[in-house]
């Protein structure tokens, strides 16, 4: 017979034995209740909570995001000038991941991201006001989009690592979708309606995101229990901190691949953006309509968000990773020849987002399920700082090559470019590799579980 631990919790060896049948005259066990089903999440209070109030500060973000290049534009004349800006806006995405990650895993995640609301609320109120005084003062500017900057990847890695406290694990994926779908409609929204705004007046923008902003905070001052296991002992020191979420992330080796080609495609696609803008003033465009070609690629990434589920449980992530580089190229070759057609330049912006909602959805469910609490604020900083804090280059080197050229030349620049990162990737060992060990292999624990304390 074979040796086992017998139920009920007892330790030591035993035999298997045969279920005793019940006695006659007695009723029979009744057969165990299934498990109740789940709650939709527009019934979980504090993930909608949760989701609105970032949604309201990710709206805010996008609408000052697009303001702040072109009321350094329309005022100064200088492309140069309007991206040293949007580099300084993208800046912290490069210096603020690390110490951020190990800030959002040390410390209470609401209060950060409440904390972070009211920072950029108050920077939105200075800005406005500056504005209103009818100065354009360059250094002011970028001292106020840097700080804005670091204040949103605070809020947002809370965020990120907040949801699985709040969400089972079984409605990840869904949380993750209406999350990337959010994203998206902020982006939707914002660019056009930051760009409107600043056509209407300058301090427009900036004035309707700290309103936006307080609305958020309002929002996730009421989200009840604790968005992280408790963490227990003295922290480690931060350089520590940050070198265990390194090793972590260097075992991915897939995720490594991936990152290293996304972080070259947002570096081109924000320099893209630039050069769109210049293309559209040279013509004698408006804002507006720079910001409804652009929120085009928000309509792009919603509906790829949506169908993201879709693709990932149909095609292996390398297909997805390796097809959505060769379309990305497909896409933006085109962008210098319908500089002159808005129609067109829209809708090559719209399926470019597309493919870039497809990836957000499949890789954040992977990244949420792979990494465990303690590191879940490190795992995303690292993705972020990989991924995005390139970013920060786009602007100003676009800016530069603008200056030195005209828009034509920098788009065509870009697209090859992003041809020969597409090939690059196709040679990848490390998209050969599995992307990550099977989720019930990994440490990451059950989200949606209540956060204990750790021994």
């Amino acid at each position: 017979m074979t040796e086992q631990t017998r139920a009920g919790g007892e330790s030591g060896v035993g035999t298997v034995t045969e279920a005793s049948e019940p006695a006659p005259g007695t009723a029979p066990d009744p057969a165990p209740a299934e498990p109740a089903p789940r709650p939709p999440l527009r019934r979980n209070r504090d993930f909608t909570l949760l989701w609105g109030g970032a949604g309201l500060s990710l709206l805010a973000g996008r609408a000052t995001a697009v303001a702040y290049p072109l009321t350094v534009l329309w005022a100064t004349g200088s492309p140069g000038d309007a991206g040293l800006v949007g580099t300084a806006l993208l800046l912290p995405m490069l210096l603020m991941q690390l110490p951020g990650g190990v800030l959002v895993d040390r410390y209470d995640r609401r209060r950060i991201m409440i904390g972070a609301g009211l920072g950029q609320a108050l920077i939105a109120v200075a800005v406005t006001a500056l504005l209103l005084s009818g100065r354009t003062w360059l250094w002011a500017l970028l001292a106020a989009a840097f700080a804005e900057g670091a204040l949103g990847v605070l809020h947002q890695l809370a965020e990120r690592a907040a949801v699985p406290a709040v969400v089972p694990r079984e409605q990840l994926p869904a949380a993750l979708t209406g999350n990337e779908a959010r994203t998206r409609g902020a982006a939707i929204a914002g660019q056009p309606l930051g760009s409107g705004l600043v056509a209407l007046g300058a301090a427009l923008p900036y004035a309707a995101a700290a309103v936006a902003q307080l609305a958020s905070l309002i929002c996730l001052s009421g989200v009840r229990g604790k968005l992280q296991h408790t963490r227990t002992g003295p922290p480690a020191r931060l350089g520590t901190e940050i070198r265990e979420g390194l090793v972590w992330m260097w075992r991915q080796p897939f995720l490594r691949a991936v990152m290293t080609a996304v972080a070259v495609t947002n570096v081109l696609f924000q320099g893209l953006n630039l050069a769109v803008m210049a293309g559209i003033q040279e013509r004698d465009g408006t804002p507006f309509e720079v910001g409804l070609v652009l929120s085009l690629s928000g309509a792009g990434g919603l509906v790829g968000a949506l169908t993201g589920g879709w693709w990932s449980t149909r095609f292996p992530l390398r297909t997805l990773v390796l097809g959505g580089l060769l379309a990305w190229t497909a896409f933006m070759i085109p962008v210098a020849a319908a500089l002159d057609t808005p129609v067109l330049l829209g809708a090559l912006f719209a399926a470019s987002g597309y493919v870039g909602g497809v990836f957000n959805v499949a890789g954040g469910v992977l990244l949420v399920r792979a990494a465990p609490d303690r590191l879940r604020g490190r795992a995303n900083s690292l993705a972020n700082l990989v991924g995005s804090g390139a970013m920060a280059a786009g602007p100003v080197a676009a800016g530069f090559l603008l200056e030195a050229t005209d828009a034509v030349r920098t788009a065509l620049a870009l697209s090859a470019v992003m041809a020969l990162t597409a090939l690059v990737a196709l040679a990848s060992p490390g998209l050969r590799r599995e992307p990550f060990p099977e989720p019930g292999d990994t440490p990451a624990g059950d989200p949606g579980s209540t956060p204990r304390e750790r021994p």
